[in-house]
């Protein structure tokens, strides 16, 4: 039987309630990030080489399937039932699975002075149903970009049965962790409270002093993926030739349109998260295109020294390194500082992609060099270029400390977590054979080619 929500929980459409327009703006957005799934999986087909293209698209699918599921039946309930239903969570680590399963205590509705109310979320403007919704499609695409370190030679069933593990075990208890009052948020009884102290407002609500910054998921989402990422790459070992034969890209064009969607969708990701339709939320608008122009350019200019050329692909792969660079920033940055971070992200990914030859890892699709190294550097940096407590705007030591802190600890937590989720699942096989592997992956495990050229 559905558990009842105090009545504190309900708020009418209205002044001092609920808003209709900020309720379409999150509508929109959960819908633009519901396409980056499907942007992503262009982007990482069109890298992947010809006889890969399909499964590899089928990995970002398939994650939408696994993890649209799960996210309605527990996955919010893990991350967030204590704020609706007044409940404690479980060692500031993840909330109660079962305190909203199914999700059907925030369909529910009151009558308040004559108006139809609803359950209310995110920042209180929007119905909570909405607010599910908009967080639905970024646990999707957090499992999706993990994908791309493990192309060409994971089977797909295991990679549904990690996917649907992984989720429940590491994303959700992150995304309470930061978002939902956890550990890394600035909680009262938060890592940054217990660093630097709390102060009590008027109204009693008691938080950290020094609170970590995550606007749109660089520690839930991209610190988070990349380091997956890197652990299945360690573990599932390298692809047959890998470091003796290039991996050319098949589909150039396909990568480029994949890079254009993501953009596209990321002003969802990214505006979406201020949860309101306002001023703020054009600043994030206008901070996540300079960001991501900026870290075009530099990771061209690095191509250009380096190599010689600038690439459609680096192109491509600085707008998304750009994008994940700004994702934590995007609400506490100026311009000129969003132009900054993103000139720095594009041209510490394009050095960073090189690492794996040198440390001798298999990542397929560069997820760690683009995803780990500028969530990293986005998380970081905001203690440096925040306008309000970072430490080049006179905001002293303290907000770079606790961005120092979140990322470590997620990155920890992580890294640990997946290596014994990859255990778990081992028994059903993590690789094809190498017969199949060089067959091609789309037609000995999905019986498929992309293209019929005969």
């Amino acid at each position: 039987m559905a558990k009842v929500l105090p009545d504190t929980a309900f708020a009418p459409f209205g002044p001092g309630g609920l808003s209709t327009g900020d309720t379409a703006w999150v509508l929109v957005s959960a819908a633009l990030v519901l396409l980056m799934t499907p942007a992503l999986a262009f982007f990482y087909g069109g890298l992947s080489r010809q006889k890969s293209v399909l499964n590899m698209m089928m990995m970002s699918f398939g994650s939408i399937g696994v993890v649209g599921i799960i996210y309605v039946l527990w996955g919010y309930s893990m991350s967030f039932s204590s704020t609706h239903t007044g409940g404690s969570d479980i060692g500031g680590v993840f909330d109660n699975p079962f305190s909203l399963f199914g999700l059907t205590q925030l369909t529910q509705t009151r009558e308040i002075d004559g108006q139809q109310a609803f359950v209310a979320g995110g920042f209180g403007t929007v119905p909570a149903i909405v607010w599910v919704a908009f967080q639905l499609t970024f646990a999707v695409i957090t499992v999706a970009l993990i994908s791309g370190a493990v192309a060409e030679r994971m089977r797909f069933g295991t990679w549904l049965a990690f996917g649907g593990i992984w989720v429940t075990l590491v994303y959700f208890p992150l995304a309470h962790m930061v978002w939902g009052g956890g550990l890394l948020s600035g909680s009262e009884n938060s890592i940054a409270a217990w660093l630097f102290g709390t102060t009590t407002a008027q109204d009693g609500t008691v938080t950290a002093n020094v609170a970590p910054i995550d606007f749109a998921g660089g520690t839930v989402v991209h610190i988070n993926a990349g380091m997956a990422a890197l652990v299945l790459a360690v573990l599932l070992g390298r692809r047959t030739g890998f470091g003796r034969i290039v991996f050319r890209p098949h589909n150039i064009p396909f990568v480029m349109l994949g890079a254009a969607l993501l953009w596209f969708g990321w002003f969802g990701f990214n505006v979406g998260s201020e949860g309101a339709a306002n001023m703020h939320a054009g600043l994030v608008w206008i901070n996540t295109t300079v960001a991501t122009a900026a870290a075009m350019l530099g990771w061209l200019v690095v191509e250009r020294i380096r190599d010689g050329h600038a690439t459609s692909v680096g192109a491509a792969s600085g707008i998304v390194a750009g994008l994940v660079a700004i994702t934590p920033a995007c609400g506490s940055l100026s311009p000129i500082g969003a132009i900054g971070l993103g000139a720095v992200a594009g041209a510490l990914s394009s050095l960073a992609i090189a690492l794996k030859y040198k440390l001798g890892y298999d990542d397929s699709l560069d997820v760690v060099g683009v995803h780990l190294v500028a969530g990293l550097w986005g998380t970081v940096a905001i203690g440096l270029l925040a306008t309000d407590t970072g430490l080049f705007y006179g905001g002293g030591i303290r907000q770079l400390v606790v961005q120092l802190v979140i990322a470590l600890a997620a990155l920890l937590f992580t890294a640990v977590l997946t290596i014994v989720i990859a255990f778990i699942v081992k028994p059903l096989g993590w690789r094809i054979s190498k017969e199949d592997e060089h067959t091609g992956i789309d037609e000995t495990l999905h019986a498929e080619t992309a293209y019929e050229l005969s």
